[in-house]
């Protein structure tokens, strides 16, 4: 008798044996059986083939398939072992990785992988352009970076400044691996640098190129996970998605902005970190990787500073552009001479206007969308919240609704308070009102806006960034969307209306972060002819890591961050996982929250943290409280997750705590 090891996608720990009928043939390893799973069927994907079944005990039990799906695998072996990995590591199902590795259209069709199909959602025809020539600084660090690789560090990481050419130095190493008959994944951390890279890489590589981000339907992805598995060389271009792709024989993993967030998969499981996973993959095809940045992820750093990952540092801007200068506005003292119209001070609109004057573009930096983060009552003090969540809802004036950034949730704006009916006022500010701002003093100037509202269709991305490039806007106001590796060379001014919000988080990485986004959005400015400006208002201009973006020195940052994160043991020093309690019942999650804590101590000691109250402590109808558990660098990991697990597999076998939800996030950002 034949049985096979099927993953079922299903948030179930292991695999599912099957028996295979002596009439039909044996399923490769990597391709879709339907199976039968209590009165229905579903289908899998093959994970391992053996003669005998691996407990006798459940030979009688075990059931035989009903059919194959696939002559072919449509999942590498490469891609299993990613799949198996990210299972062990991020302490979730295989099934959870399934669901989350394959299109949903995959499985609703019976199709063979296609032999060749060209997807029509971006095949390139226009000319081809050569490749520009490197600089000298540029080609000693291409050459710096494959000297690493030969000497057998195959993780490199490219320190170099805003607009120092990273992309040039990747697409000469990219077309290295195309002649080698290599394939390479290029990764990106949202679609906003997707759009903008893709012609770029077109005019090169051609048809050579595959697009793959979440944004394309679910037939547009089946097309392209097919096409991505094609035997000729070529390039694929993806966010954090495309680690899951069937990409053969890769020879070379980019991951650019390697310090962005958004690798981080947060909602649902699994919660991976592609910039993890993709080393792992590369390691799977004996591939070389290159994570590119301008402001690197302490982790990154620090590995490269003990020496596991080559360093590669390059200071200076491409064809001579100088570091745009940066100019702290107190807002304090301009609001103390009232020399402030709404959230502009008054040298900063006299210098818009200059820059306007001279045909040049401008940048509005404001992390919140929406039009003011909360209304206010004048009575009774509370602002209207969300009835599912334990926050108050944005308002977004343009379309008269308040809005729930966390479930979506909305609402009309009310006319008076709901709680006691007084009179309701808007407090703070988001990119709607800095738009409405702006407009209101510059009305010739054509302004646009690019925040998650703005850009929810298809194609707003490109039309927005298009738009913008073109010189057919003067003035572009965004969130951290606008902070992403994006070029525009008619850029003057870039403005920060307010950088206090990025210091106070409750977050270790809050100065890294802070000193990573206001780098990047400074690194929009003056990147092509004359020196850019970057204009940041804060309340605390004595701020240290202020006076670390004016000078560009994200080594004092580093320096400053890793004796922090050594003495009050945070990564790279220690590991953390942190556990989140969610349940409808506000009662019981205190009670089973102070189970798991006394329970874990008594496995991990002091590496286990009292319950913490999130500072939204309700979501989506459920109460939460979270556990971090944090345990040091040379521990056996492995070990540590197995006594977790048990831990908390006992907690949940009390009956009274069966409706409550432990979530487990591995290295959470």
């Amino acid at each position: 008798m034949r049985y096979i090891d099927v993953i079922l996608p299903l948030a179930i720990r292991d695999c599912y044996t099957y028996s295979v009928p002596d009439g039909l043939s044996l399923p490769p390893i990597g391709s879709r059986v339907i199976v039968p799973l209590m009165k229905k069927t579903v289908r899998g994907v093959v994970l391992r083939v053996h003669e005998e079944p691996i407990d006798d005990s459940f030979v009688g039990k075990i059931k035989p398939i009903c059919s194959i799906s696939d002559t072919a695998p449509i999942v590498s072996k490469e891609q299993l072992a990613l799949w198996e990995w990210m299972s062990r590591y991020y302490m979730c199902n295989l099934g959870e990785v399934m669901s989350a590795a394959l299109p949903s259209e995959l499985d609703k069709r019976l199709l063979e992988p296609p032999k060749r199909r060209r997807t029509q959602i971006a095949p390139y025809d226009g000319p081809i352009e050569p490749m520009h020539n490197l600089s000298t600084a540029q080609s000693k660090s291409a050459d710096e970076i494959e000297s690493f690789w030969k000497e057998g560090k195959d993780i490199v990481l490219l320190h170099g400044v805003t607009s120092c050419g990273k992309t040039d130095i990747y697409i000469h190493l990219i077309q290295k691996q195309l002649q080698a008959g290599k394939n390479v994944l290029y990764l990106v951390p949202e679609i906003a640098l997707t759009t903008q890279l893709t012609s770029r890489l077109q005019r090169i590589f051609g048809d050579l190129l595959t697009v793959y981000h979440s944004r394309f339907t679910t037939a547009e992805r089946e097309n392209l996970y097919h096409e991505a598995g094609r035997t000729e060389p070529h390039v694929v271009i993806g966010a954090r998605s495309a680690i899951f792709l069937p990409i053969r024989n890769m020879g070379l993993v980019i991951v650019d902005e390697e310090h962005d967030p958004s690798y981080k998969q947060t909602e649902p499981s699994p919660r991976y970190h592609a910039r993890a996973a993709s080393i792992i993959l590369a390691k799977q095809h004996h591939a070389k990787v290159l994570l590119g940045t301008a402001t690197p992820s302490m982790e990154s750093y620090f590995l490269a500073q003990k020496g596991i990952y080559g360093l590669v540092t390059l200071s200076e801007r491409f064809g001579g552009v100088e570091l745009p200068e940066i100019r702290l506005i107190d807002l304090k003292r301009q609001y103390e001479r009232k020399e402030m119209h709404g959230h502009f001070s008054d040298p900063l609109i006299a210098r818009i206007r200059e820059c306007l004057a001279d045909n040049k573009q401008i940048i509005l930096f404001q992390n919140r969308r929406g039009f003011a983060p909360q209304l206010q009552c004048l009575s009774c003090g509370e602002p209207p919240r969300c009835v599912q969540c334990d926050v108050p809802m944005t308002l977004h004036l343009r379309d008269h609704e308040l809005r729930c950034h966390y479930c979506g949730y909305h609402t009309p704006v009310p006319s008076v308070c709901p709680r006691c009916g007084g009179e309701l006022k808007a407090v703070g500010f988001g990119t709607e009102r800095i738009e409405d701002e702006i407009q209101m003093f510059f009305p010739t100037a054509r302004v646009l806006r690019m925040d998650l509202d703005t850009t929810r269709n298809k194609s707003a991305y490109q039309d927005i960034i298009n738009t913008f490039s073109r010189h057919e806007c003067d003035i572009l106001v965004g969130t951290q969307m606008v902070t992403k590796g994006l070029h525009f060379d008619d850029v003057r001014l870039v403005a920060v209306l307010n950088a206090d919000p990025l210091f106070n988080q409750p977050d270790f990485r809050a100065y890294e972060r802070a000193f990573q986004m206001l780098e990047q959005v400074a690194g929009r400015a003056g990147r092509k002819g004359n020196k850019g400006e970057v204009w940041i208002q804060t309340f605390d201009t004595r701020n240290a890591v202020l006076g670390m973006v004016q000078n560009h020195d994200y080594k004092a940052l580093y320096a400053h961050q890793i004796e922090e994160r050594k003495l009050f043991n945070y990564p790279p020093f220690y590991r953390i996982i942190r556990l989140q309690l969610r349940d409808h019942n506000s009662t019981r999650i205190k009670i089973v929250a102070t189970q798991l804590q006394m329970h874990l101590t008594k496995i991990f000691g002091k590496r286990v943290s009292s319950v913490i109250i999130p500072p939204v402590e309700r979501i989506q109808a459920y109460s939460i409280r979270e556990l971090t558990l944090r345990i040091e660098q040379g521990a056996n990991m492995e070990e540590a997750k197995r006594r977790l697990s048990e831990g908390i597999d006992h907690i949940l076998s009390i009956s009274s705590n069966k409706n409550t939800k432990i979530i487990m996030d591995v290295d959470p950002q």
